[in-house]
This record gives structure tokens, sequence and C-alpha cells, in this order.
């Protein structure tokens, strides 16, 4: 059992408004990530690759960051993170769950199109769902780091990384995604916790990733109310809102049945679900 004081810090990391620290906005645009010496092929994947909506890069060459699109259409993006740490392989061993078939199942059965933002150490441990995942047309992948570890001096309690490291964990966890077999990951990065600067946007800029944070946070970490979850989120939604949840049994355990109260009701008041790639495309970019 966790204690408590370790607890708290996994809910503050899950569940918490997370504060963000956001650099300078990028210009819209949509524009493919470099190809070539400067960007690995774990991101860029080859030049006959179909065209990826992402962000150009900001002023300074900081790396793009998109929160929610502008827009007046009704459309939400529905985004799950499967957080797992580093660290955190005995906890697994020891009959933890940091997976969510159930959720993923019910995903497609109500046909939600979804983004999971999944940490390299999460497709290490659950290689075979992750490429279920990657290979199921109704997703797409993303990059949520290998270690989970923060990207700056402080964030809720977490590991710090050293700037020095930052690009090699996204790169490690591209890496390992792409060998539990999710062939295409899309070029799209989430922080753990939300936390980033400047210094973290000029590290992972070579790199030609579209960071991808939300404006709506739902509340499903440790929550014990599904109904809750749910109502906290239709409170938040508006056009072009991306929700961040998760894909975590022992860290978000109602997440499942939130879902099937939630997607009804975001279609019964006219909302069309979309990927995150398909948001910005939608909104040509615009944030």
């Amino acid at each position: 059992m966790l204690s408590l004081g370790r607890r708290i810090a996994a809910v503050c990391v899950f569940g918490a408004v997370l504060a963000a620290c956001e650099g300078p906005k990028a210009p819209h645009g949509l524009e493919r990530p470099p190809v070539g010496p400067s960007a690995p092929s774990s991101v860029a994947g080859s030049a006959a690759a179909p065209r990826t909506p992402t962000l150009a890069p900001g002023s300074g060459a900081l790396t793009p960051v998109f929160k929610s699109a502008r827009t007046r259409e009704k459309t939400v993006a529905l985004t799950f993170d499967a957080d797992m740490s580093a660290d955190e392989g005995p906890r697994a061993a020891d009959g933890e769950h940091f997976d969510n078939p159930e959720l993923i199942d019910t995903l497609r059965e109500l046909k939600v199109p979804a983004t999971v933002f999944m940490t390299g150490r999460w497709a290490d441990q659950y290689p075979e769902e992750a490429r279920d995942i990657g290979r199921d047309p109704l997703f797409e992948v993303a990059n949520h780091s290998y270690s989970h570890y923060s990207f700056t001096d402080s964030c809720y309690g977490l590991p710090v990384l050293p700037e020095s490291k930052m690009r090699s964990d996204v790169e490690h966890a591209f890496t390992a995604i792409r060998k539990a077999g999710v062939a295409r990951p899309m070029p799209y990065f989430r922080f753990p916790g939300g936390c980033h600067d400047n210094r973290a946007l000029r590290a992972l800029s070579p790199l030609g990733v579209t960071v991808v944070q939300w404006d709506v946070v739902s509340g499903d970490a440790f929550a014990k109310d599904a109904d809750a979850v749910a109502r906290q989120v239709l409170r938040g939604v508006r056009p072009g809102s991306v929700v961040v949840m998760h894909c975590t049994r022992s860290a978000a355990p109602v997440t499942e049945p939130a879902v099937r109260v939630l997607v009804p009701e975001l279609r019964k008041q006219g909302y069309r679900l979309l990927k995150v790639s398909e948001l910005i495309a939608a909104s040509g970019g615009h944030r």
C-alpha cells in the first residue's frame, strides 16, 4: 500500500490543475516535422510518410505548444495518458496495474477516436497492449517521455531530468514505443505533469515535435465517483477543447465508467470527438 505522502504526490501529478509555464506562442500553421539528420527517424518517419498536422516552431526555435483549437465548431479531443515511471517496475511486479484494457475496449465499443500519450516505460511493460492500440485506426499514439520525470526544476515532486538528458529521454520513448510495435507514433509530446519552460522547449526543438497540453482537466486521478469526473469535463469543455484523462487502472480507477457517462452526453450536446491530429488539422493549426 502506498504511503500517504506518496499517494498525495501521485494525486498531484495525475489530478491537480497543472500550472504549466508556457513559452511564447508559435506562429500558426501546419508543418510536417523535419526529415533528416536533425530529426531522428523514430520521430519523423520516412519521406513517404503521410502528412501529419503539426505546428510551426515558435520564436527562438522553441518547440510549439498546442492547448486547444481556436474554432467555433463543437469538436473535442479526449486524450489519455498511459503513465508509468522509470522506477515503478517493482510496483508492477508486485501486481499494480498501470494499464487499463477495459477502458480501451469501451472506447472501441463507443467508437471514440482518442490520442494516447504513452511513456516509453509503459510500452516496455505492456508491449502487446501498446501494439494493439497503435494498430487500431481509431487511436493514435504519442510520446509522454520515457521516464515520466520532470522537465522543470519543480513539478509535483517528480524526479527531475537534467537538461542534457531531456532530448535523449524523449528519443528513448519513441524507440520503446516503436519496439513495442507502434510503427508510426505521432510527432506529439506531452510533458509529465504538464510542466515545462523555455529551457525544455529549446531542448526538444531538434526533434520536430509539437507539444500537446490541454485546457480541460478531468479530475479522474484517484477519483471514486465516475459521474463527478464526467460532470467536471462537461463543465469545462468548449469548442476545440483538449481533455486530459488517464489510462492507468491503479491511478485512475473510474475513468472507464466516466467515459461511458461522458461520451453520450458530449454527443447529445452536439460535440464531434476527434483525435488530436484531427483537431489540429480541422482548426488549420490555430490554437
